[in-house]
């Protein structure tokens, strides 16, 4: 896509997004709902975040050996933090990921394509197992919310969750992946897609170990809802966390499209639109998004203060020490 237009769209989704916020709130009424809210439940949903950047740098990493790319538990975490930072920027986390291949590369040296391949993959397992999620959240939802609208949604990214699959994983879409060679060689973007096709397609051959990592990542993922319930507790929104398994994995699936700059404005709106369709005033709505966006900024924390350390040593080392 190109530049002018990106910029175009993203104008456009912030735009329709913040109208929105505008037309549903009341600003001095959010503020006063921001003032007063919880710090214990607060900080309950900041450490739910932080805690699980631990396990998931640990799933990188059995991700990356499988790969032969073994590298250092501590560093690893140190790029996630890092990544977190580049994503406040950066169009939501697409950036962070762009900045953990860009660093891993230069640890590895020659493995950029492996790299891209594992982290998008990475990103791949938690978006099928946000969708598993999901799925959950539909049982749940049935007989007890309304909210149909958000079900055909999250309905749409089941159904694009199992192409992928067949995409990358089966043999017999070969022949349909090699018809778009031709466009690809014209956009000058074959030889990059090829080496991130076999690297992805290389883990069929670690099926025991790509399951083991969909229960880890389903099971990180279902910690990450809490937090957003308790973003939703320290504004006073009194529901229980079953709701949030419904609202959590479509909001998180939504968060992965790039529509805005870290999620600005939209992130809000979805809270906005999706809590009233449960009977959630819009102001506490709001308070509870904004809430959320500041819970997840704490993740960015730790990102500067790494720079800011390895500046003071004469900056990271790229390459990876063995032994």
């Amino acid at each position: 896509m190109k530049r002018p237009l990106r910029i175009g769209l993203t104008l456009l989704f912030t735009g329709l997004a913040v109208a929105y916020l505008v037309w549903k709130i009341d600003l001095h009424e959010t503020i006063d709902t921001l003032l007063d809210a919880d710090p214990w439940w607060f900080a309950l949903a900041a450490g739910i975040m932080v805690g699980t950047a631990l396990p998931m740098a640990l799933r990188w990493q059995w991700l990356m050996r499988a790969q032969s790319l073994p590298d250092r538990f501590a560093w690893l975490t140190r790029a996630y933090f890092v990544s977190y930072t580049a994503g406040q920027v950066l169009p939501t986390s697409i950036g962070g990921d762009a900045m953990r291949v860009y660093e891993t590369s230069r640890r590895h040296p020659g493995r950029t394509g492996d790299i891209t391949a594992i982290v998008l993959l990475e990103r791949g397992l938690g978006g099928a197992a946000t969708v598993l999620l999901g799925a959950i959240g539909f049982l749940l939802a049935l007989g007890t919310y309304d909210v149909g609208a958000y079900l055909w949604i999250e309905g749409l990214f089941v159904f694009g969750t199992l192409v992928l699959m067949f995409l990358f994983f089966a043999r017999s879409a070969r022949p349909l992946l090699a018809r778009t060679q031709p466009l690809l060689r014209k956009l000058r973007v074959d030889k990059p897609m090829r080496a991130f096709y076999d690297g992805v397609h290389h883990f069929r051959g670690h099926l025991r170990l790509l399951v083991g990592v969909f229960v880890f990542t389903t099971a990180i993922q279902a910690v990450r809802v809490l937090s957003i319930w308790a973003a939703g507790k320290a504004v006073g929104i009194d529901l229980g966390p079953r709701i949030y398994y419904v609202m959590g994995p479509l909001f998180f699936l939504v968060l992965l499209v790039p529509f805005t700059l870290n999620g600005f404005a939209v992130r809000e709106a979805f809270f906005v639109s999706f809590l009233g369709s449960v009977g959630v005033p819009a102001d506490q709505a709001f308070a509870a998004g904004f809430l959320f966006f500041l819970v997840t900024a704490t993740l960015a924390l730790p990102g500067p203060a790494i720079l800011l350390w390895e500046g003071f040593r004469g900056g990271s080392r790229p390459r990876l020490e063995h032994g």
